[in-house]
């Protein structure tokens, strides 16, 4: 076996909140993050293993990742440590902490993102609402990469590299829906033959010494080798007419029903930041699933009874392994990938609200409630990412005419949207 070894520290900071469940549910709710020994949110190194096995081909992967056939197989080459949290001071904690600092102590209670299944018809599904906790957007973690040379060269080295770089690179659960997005904040790498006693005495020192001994790399140097993208990428810029609420599932002392709002976590200043306005990439993804189907459906004739309905559903949105759709019981991954949208907080609008009595024409005893939305006229872009594998063209032009009814107004986002809520205006473009 080869004695040189490629090694990288990589420090990686959420570009969307991060969905890395535990399997587990509590009284609080029904998926909690998986957390390290000090309580704080970690990333699995077979997390991160398996979204870059996936990212190559069938040969390159057995070349990378080994392989096991029969008796014979061969062990992968690639060793990815956990992703630990990263404090106020860029460090990660890899032994028990007696005391948390007050910046560590933000990440004990999280986010939580409300969910509910709805029917074709538009209304919740029976029994389906959970919620998930995520991390923050803007935390940041740091892992260890480590390729075994076994007479692979630099060059397929930094191509593991440029994966996750690579826009598409998302990591846990959810990552069709806005969760998991990264960017890299830096790599520090180097490369050690074993066979070289004082290369050997600095591979085998602590993670913090040998963190010294590497150094810092810019991918983008390698422009021309780099590989090409598997996505193109669609930008919708939309402005409110008027109010618009996604809801968070929540009332305060003002209203029975807000807004979702969520912040978002600074290291610059080593503070979680004032609250945001958020758009959820879930809303998006749902609202433009049930508007494509309807365009595609309209392209190609295909009508109630058919049988062929879901189809442009299925190849851009994916559909649940439990679907009774599904003919192979496996489930698909979608086609597209969404990002969330954050805006510093702005104005808010308070409707009050009673429900009527049908037949008095009076209103119902009780039934007085308050509604709290979103007054804003700026400019909302959401980031959207298509697979490049998708060829059907009436698919994309389903997709694509869905993207100009919200652009319209004819496409309305957001909940209460039957009161006149969440119809916006913009454009769309695609590169």
């Amino acid at each position: 076996m080869s004695t040189v070894r490629f090694l990288a520290h990589i420090t990686l900071e959420a570009q969307t909140p991060l969905k890395v469940g535990s399997n587990k549910s509590d009284f609080l709710q029904d998926s909690p993050v998986q957390r390290d020994w000090n309580g704080l949110p970690m990333i699995l190194g077979t997390s991160i293993a398996g979204v870059l096995r996936r990212s190559f081909s069938e040969a390159e992967r057995d070349e990378y990742f080994g392989f096991q056939k029969g008796e014979d197989g061969v062990g992968s080459r690639v060793m990815v440590s956990n992703a630990l949290l990263l404090d106020e001071n860029k460090n990660v904690n890899e032994s028990l902490l007696i005391q948390k600092s007050d910046f560590l102590k933000i990440f004990e209670v999280l986010p939580i993102r409300e969910h509910t299944a709805i029917t074709s018809k538009g209304s919740a599904k029976d029994k389906s609402k959970f919620d998930e906790e995520v991390v923050y957007k803007g935390a940041r973690f740091k892992f260890a990469l480590e390729l075994i040379d076994g007479g692979l060269s630099d060059a397929q080295w930094r191509n593991l590299l440029y994966i996750i770089k690579s826009d598409e690179f998302r990591l846990g659960g959810g990552s069709t829906k806005g969760f998991g997005g990264f960017k890299i904040v830096n790599i520090k790498s180097g490369v050690f033959n074993l066979d070289d006693p004082n290369e050997r005495a600095k591979y085998t020192q602590n993670s913090s010494s040998l963190n010294d001994e590497l150094h810092l790399i810019k991918l983008q140097e390698d422009n021309d080798n780099k590989p090409k993208p598997n996505y193109c990428r669609y930008f919708l810029k939309i402005k409110p007419d008027d109010f618009f609420i996604f809801g968070s599932g929540f009332g305060d002392d003002e209203a029975d029903m807000t807004p979702v709002y969520e912040p978002i976590i600074d290291y610059k200043n080593g503070v979680l930041s004032e609250e945001q306005i958020l758009i959820p990439a879930s809303s998006i993804k749902g609202a433009i699933s049930h508007r494509a189907t309807y365009h595609y459906n309209k392209l190609n004739g295909f009508y109630i009874g058919s049988g062929k309905e879901l189809s442009a559903v299925t190849e851009l949105f994916g559909e649940a392994k439990e679907s009774k759709d599904t003919e192979n019981k496996k489930g698909v991954k979608g086609k597209l990938l969404f990002s969330d949208c954050y805006k510093t907080k702005s104005k808010e609008k308070v409707f009050d609200h009673v429900a009527i009595d049908r037949f008095t024409g009076g209103a119902i005893e009780g039934a007085l409630f308050q509604e709290k939305t979103v007054a804003d006229d700026r400019e909302y872009e959401i980031e959207i990412l298509l697979d490049k594998s998708v060829q059907d063209e009436k698919v994309i032009k389903a997709f694509e005419n869905s993207l100009d009814d919200i652009c319209n107004s004819m496409l309305s986002l957001g909940g209460a949207t039957t009161k006149g809520h969440g119809i916006f205006s913009g454009s769309w473009s695609k590169q």
